[in-house]
C-alpha cells in the first residue's frame, strides 16, 4: 500500500532551507519504494493536501515566541476541513528556535491535541544561534517518518 508523508515547511532563510533539504535527504535515505513524499510551504499548502497525507512533518521557526504567521494561517485554514477525517494522523515538530521554542511548542502540540493527531517522534527544537549540527537531526527525522511508514508503524 502506497502512503505519503507531507512535509509542511517555512523555509525563509539559507539555514532553514538547509534543515528542510536534510528532511528530504532523510526520507530519501530510507529507501522506501512505498512511499511518496511532498514538502509544501505552508501558506500554498490547502485541506485536500493534509487529507491525502498519511503522516505530516511540520517545520517552523519561533516568532516572537510563537509559531510562524504562515504555519498559523495553515492551521486555521486545515483545522476544521480536516478535524474530523484525519484524527490519530502521525505527526512530527521540528521548531528552530532563536531563543527556546517554548511557546511555539505549546501552541501547536495544543492544536494538533485537538485535531487528535498522534506525536510519532519527540519534538525537536534547534535553539540558539545558527549550528551545523541542526541538520542532522532533520536528516534522520525525515528518515524516521518514511521508514516508519514503509514498515506499517506509523
Amino acid at each position: 500500500m502506497h502512503k505519503k508523508l507531507l512535509i509542511i515547511a517555512h523555509q525563509p532563510s539559507t539555514n532553514t532551507q538547509q534543515m528542510a533539504s536534510a528532511f528530504i535527504a532523510g526520507s530519501r535515505a530510507a529507501e522506501a519504494e512505498n512511499v511518496s513524499i511532498s514538502m509544501v510551504a505552508p501558506l500554498e499548502c490547502q485541506p485536500k493536501q493534509l487529507l491525502d497525507a498519511d503522516a505530516v512533518l511540520i517545520f517552523t521557526t519561533e516568532n516572537l515566541g510563537y509559531m510562524a504567521g504562515t504555519t498559523k494561517d495553515w492551521f486555521d485554514r486545515v483545522y476544521y476541513p480536516v478535524l474530523e477525517l484525519k484524527q490519530g494522523l502521525p505527526y512530527a515538530l521540528v521548531i528552530r528556535a532563536g531563543t527556546d521554542g517554548t511557546g511555539t511548542r505549546r501552541a501547536i502540540e495544543s492544536i494538533c491535541k485537538g485535531l487528535r493527531w498522534n506525536l510519532a517522534q519527540p519534538v525537536l527544537v534547534c535553539k540558539g544561534p545558527w549550528q551545523e549540527d541542526f541538520i542532522q537531526p532533520c536528516f534522520e527525522m525525515g528518515q524516521y517518518m518514511t521508514a516508519g511508514l514503509d514498515l506499517g508503524i506509523l
